[in-house]
């Protein structure tokens, strides 16, 4: 499949499973806590610097929004749990959202690929292996990757990958993959792995 990755949009921000697209093209996703880099990663994935809204506020953003990548993919970014100062009715709201994305979308079937994005710095929390756990349950295919890998020196970021590979995915197939929005390291893997997911 080729693709221009410069024609982007943001296509919706959705509050309600009414809204979620009805284009039959292969969705990517993109999960995780808050503040952990996923709108980030989208705009260093399509070489844009707001096309995804980074948020000053952790927790702030509370829709599932949806980029249309040259009419051929679309990137589904999920709302981000797990911050600490959303009332229990926000944090309630925001699993509503996703379980319904997950579990009530009329379009589950284009679901392609699931890029679950962890802190390298902190390594996956409660919220983001329980995630993983349902993902792995529901026969869903994801990756799992390890944001802010800029923030560690090259031996250190091995060190803290192999770390995390060996204490929380020891005898799965799940392996970790570095990635940084400043350097752009693991952005070529990222596409490799998108691209197969969506032919």
């Amino acid at each position: 499949m080729k693709i221009n990755v410069n024609n982007a949009e943001i296509k919706i921000s959705a509050g309600d499973v009414k809204q979620f697209p009805r284009e039959r093209l292969p969705q990517i996703v993109l999960s995780g806590r808050s503040n952990v880099g996923k709108s980030s990663m989208i705009n260093a994935l399509l070489g844009r610097k707001s096309l995804a809204r980074v948020s000053s506020s952790p927790g702030k953003t509370v829709t599932l929004n949806f980029y249309d990548i040259d009419g051929k993919i679309i990137f589904a970014d999920l709302p981000g749990y797990g911050y600490a100062r959303r009332s229990r009715d926000t944090k309630r709201g925001f699993s509503t959202l996703t379980e319904s994305y997950f579990l009530k979308n009329p379009s589950s079937d284009l679901i392609k690929l699931v890029i679950q994005l962890i802190d390298v710095r902190i390594g996956p929390t409660e919220d983001d292996l329980m995630m993983i756990d349902f993902l792995s349950k529901s026969g869903l295919p994801f990756i799992v990757t390890a944001t802010k890998a800029d923030k560690l020196s090259p031996s250190k970021l091995i060190e803290t990958v192999s770390n995390i590979e060996k204490t929380f995915f020891s005898g799965t197939d799940i392996r970790v993959i570095p990635f940084s929005s400043v350097t752009g390291q693991g952005k070529q893997e990222l596409w490799k792995l998108i691209l197969k997911a969506a032919e």
